[in-house]
């Protein structure tokens, strides 16, 4: 059994009690050499998950709910807290799907494995759904300079957005590329709709259907308007403000880069949710 259960002394005797815990006879720690009674219980393992549903404005998802089913057989469901937090009781060395989903929000799925160390664990996760209704900006997509050719830095947020497709099938999606004020608008239309195409040339290669996928070019014709999580990152840009060409010229040059940069992004929209369905 190891130490603390045994010892360089006489220990004998032992006796189980309730569960993990019981009596054993011990001259440890007596310089004479008596024996004493001592009681030993084992402590329960409490290994948990816990996290938060969130928008991609960082704030809660309205009734989110929050399943989770191990290979152990175990299935478990919570509704998300008020301010978006949930927590689970898990088992050691069990491997885990979890799947988040709200009503107007795609589903988002993650999967983990629990350790087998025996020592207490909480491990955490969150999950960022996207709003149906709205545009969505799919963060760390980057081009070559004036060109429509990915960078490798791409890769990772391109393949999030491939699961995220595989794990709604029935979800058909606009991709739309949009650019800054520099530049003529017949270049940047051309530039975006490029842009726009090789995202959706990605998704293909990545086994998404053709017909699932939209790609559209909007230039600077659709500025972005501020949101919560922009207005957090960049305070100088009060929520709701759209950053267009006008209101960018009345900014500090460092501001406009800013600005452009924002604007400078590549977002989905769904299209329908029905794909496949009859």
């Amino acid at each position: 059994m190891g130490q603390p259960m045994n010892s360089q002394g006489d220990d004998f005797g032992i006796t189980f009690g309730p569960g993990e815990s019981g009596f054993f006879s011990s001259n440890r720690g007596d310089a004479r050499g008596y024996d004493h009674i001592f009681s030993f219980n084992l402590p329960e393992i409490k290994i948990t998950i816990s996290g938060w549903v969130l928008d991609k404005d960082e704030e809660p998802v309205p009734n989110a709910v929050i399943r989770i089913v191990g290979d152990d057989g175990s299935n478990q469901k919570e509704v998300a807290r008020d301010d978006g937090s949930f927590k689970f009781n898990l088992e050691r060395g069990v491997k885990y799907v979890m799947l988040a989903g709200a009503k107007g929000y795609l589903n988002v799925k993650q999967e983990f494995e629990s350790d087998i160390a025996e020592e207490d664990a909480d491990y955490g996760v969150d999950f960022i759904l996207a709003a149906i209704n709205k545009p969505q900006v799919v963060e760390n997509i980057f081009y070559d300079f004036d060109k429509a050719t990915l960078r490798p830095e791409s890769k990772e947020a391109l393949d999030e957005m491939a699961q995220m497709l595989r794990d709604n099938p029935n979800v058909t999606i606009e991709m739309g590329a949009h650019t800054d004020r520099k530049g003529s608008d017949e270049y940047n239309d051309k530039l975006s709709e490029r842009r726009a195409k090789s995202v959706i040339d990605y998704l293909i290669a990545a086994g998404i259907a053709a017909d699932r996928l939209s790609p559209k070019g909007y230039g600077e014709k659709v500025p972005k308007t501020v949101t919560k999580r922009i207005n957090r990152e960049y305070p100088q840009f009060p929520e709701g403000t759209v950053l267009t060409e006008e209101f960018i010229e009345t900014l500090s040059p460092e501001d406009q880069e800013v600005a452009d940069q924002i604007n400078r992004r590549t977002e989905f929209q769904v299209l329908s949710v029905d794909y496949d369905l009859y």
